[in-house]
């Protein structure tokens, strides 16, 4: 566990074609950043994307050579995934690896043969890893629900940053540390959409943000958002939206979905928003994890 607290595994994946030189010495440069996803081809980094939620790819100009369309080819099918190349020696044939990479479409290239190269190629892994996207919509949100109580700007942030395990309100109302017939109660009262409708249509916009990787399958993406099956995926899309999952794919990208979300649920509510409080507990309520919180003096069953 590093001194943050955080245990390796919590930390953003990184999945990396290296030599074998190269590879403790990225581990080094991430430690506690980053984590590495170390492999041999780039056929098994296509593979940690399908099935991980890789952050960002790290390719070594040495480790090109004959691989240079499957670099293509995962640049041209995963473009919102971040791809940085890395420079740790120079031979002869260098500058032709280097125009190859720029030419499957990888635009960041580290040289990490001075010292100064390896906390640049940590400030760069890192400032890819974040969602510019998401901080967009999040960015767009906040003047959408400007005059709104903390509370309720919190519930709104949650939604589209939390871990995509949390995929009902009960799972939600125990991250926010509320009780979900409160929270539940308090949308209703207001004359809001439910939580769950709120909940269900900003992992839709995560879906369709997903989904402008062509290299995911439907099957990835219920994956990656926790889903049960692709078929509990697509009953979700047809519930909410009354297309397939197909059409879903075809007809929204991640900020066409925002603003859908937007339009249905936030703008037309933006008034009884501002009066909404759904987190604030009732009077009584003993503070804890939403789940473990009762009013005072009532008794388990």
């Amino acid at each position: 566990m590093s001194h943050t607290g955080q245990t390796r595994t919590d930390l953003p994946p990184i999945a990396t074609l290296l030599t074998l030189d190269e590879r403790p010495r990225v581990d080094a440069a991430g430690e506690g950043c980053y984590r590495t996803l170390h492999r041999d081809s780039v056929d098994d980094l296509i593979r940690d994307l399908k099935t991980h939620q890789v952050r960002a790819v790290l390719v070594s100009v040495s480790c090109v050579g004959k691989q240079t369309m499957r670099v293509a080819s995962l640049v041209r099918e995963f473009p919102r995934i971040p791809a940085v190349a890395l420079l740790s020696e120079f031979e002869v044939r260098t500058p032709h690896a280097v125009l190859a990479l720029g030419q499957c479409g990888i635009r960041r290239l580290v040289d990490v043969r001075l010292p100064a190269g390896w906390r640049e190629l940590r400030g760069a892994l890192m400032a890819d890893t974040g969602d510019s996207g998401q901080r967009t919509m999040l960015g767009q949100l906040a003047v959408d629900l400007a005059a709104v109580p903390e509370d309720c700007w919190r519930f709104f942030e949650t939604i589209f940053t939390c871990s995509p395990r949390i995929g009902n309100v009960r799972q939600l109302a125990r991250h926010l540390d509320v009780m979900p017939s409160t929270m539940m109660s308090r949308f209703l009262r207001a004359g809001a959409p439910t939580p769950k409708t709120y909940l269900a249509m900003a992992r839709l916009v995560r879906a369709a943000r997903l989904f402008e990787n062509a290299g995911f399958s439907i099957a990835n993406i219920a994956n990656h958002l926790d889903y049960s099956s692709p078929q509990s995926f697509g009953r979700h899309v047809r519930t909410l939206l009354g297309i397939t999952a197909g059409e879903f794919r075809e007809r929204y990208d991640g900020f066409t979905m925002f603003d859908r979300f937007r339009t249905d649920l936030v703008l037309p509510y933006v008034d009884v928003l501002r009066e909404l409080r759904p987190l604030t507990p009732p009077a009584g309520w003993t503070p804890g994890a939403g789940r473990r919180g009762k009013r005072e003096g009532e008794t388990r069953a």
